[in-house]
């Protein structure tokens, strides 16, 4: 019936609308939790103490204030979306992000990774489909540190400082089976692979591997 309506003399802004409307089959909204891990730079950093606070030393030089760091691992929270154009093919973008500081030496960190995907969906059926996604986006490393105050002995608080950010492009690939639960809830279990050049000035690794469990709402047609 769609492609009838399309060969009616309707105005031109219809007649564009019309494959649209018919390649259309869902839009879904996801929350994910999971983890990714690299392991960790030789490297160390000085703590407050040293003469050469945040910069850079050698764990192995007998420097007291030197601080080994750490492996990239942690609980980290997906937000993300997907919008399947065709019946095998989409795009969707997402976003990974430690929701709370670790301990990077004497400073904390917080790793993101975010990117936007292309969709290969080779096998679906009512309650379940195969996804392939591959595309850009970006890494970003932020450090702060902790610095404490008090009003005489009463009242103290202790605040987080930004000392700076590491950004790097990374490339993005990744498996998941989305398994629908009603007609429109869903999970998705995703194993992910970032490889991130220049992570290596952080980490031990510019290859990171992850895995995500999301749960998504889908609005459109999953059947």
């Amino acid at each position: 019936m769609k492609r009838l309506y399309c060969l009616l003399p309707l105005p031109a802004a219809l007649l564009l609308y019309c494959p649209l409307a018919s390649a259309q089959r869902a839009f879904d909204l996801n929350l994910g939790f999971g983890t990714a891990h690299a392991s960790a730079n030789t490297g160390g950093l000085d703590n407050a103490s040293s003469t050469n606070a945040f910069g850079s030393c050698s764990v192995s030089s007998g420097d007291a204030n030197c601080q080994s760091l750490p492996a990239l691992n942690g609980f980290f929270l997906g937000f993300g979306g997907d919008l399947m154009l065709y019946q095998h093919f989409g795009v969707g973008a997402e976003m990974n992000v430690q929701p709370a500081r670790s301990n990077y030496g004497p400073l904390q960190y917080r790793q993101s990774f975010y990117d936007v995907n292309g969709i290969y969906e080779p096998f679906h059926r009512k309650r379940v489909a195969l996804q392939f996604l591959g595309g850009l986006g970006g890494a970003k490393t932020s450090f702060s540190y902790s610095q404490s105050s008090c009003v005489g002995t009463a009242v103290c608080s202790t605040q987080a400082q930004t000392v700076g950010t590491a950004n790097h492009f990374q490339v993005h690939a990744g498996a998941a089976l989305q398994i629908n639960l009603t007609g429109h809830w869903f999970i998705k279990p995703e194993f992910d692979f970032h490889y991130v050049p220049n992570l290596t000035q952080q980490f031990g690794s510019n290859a990171v591997p992850a895995a995500m469990v999301w749960v998504g709402y889908s609005f459109g047609d999953r059947t």
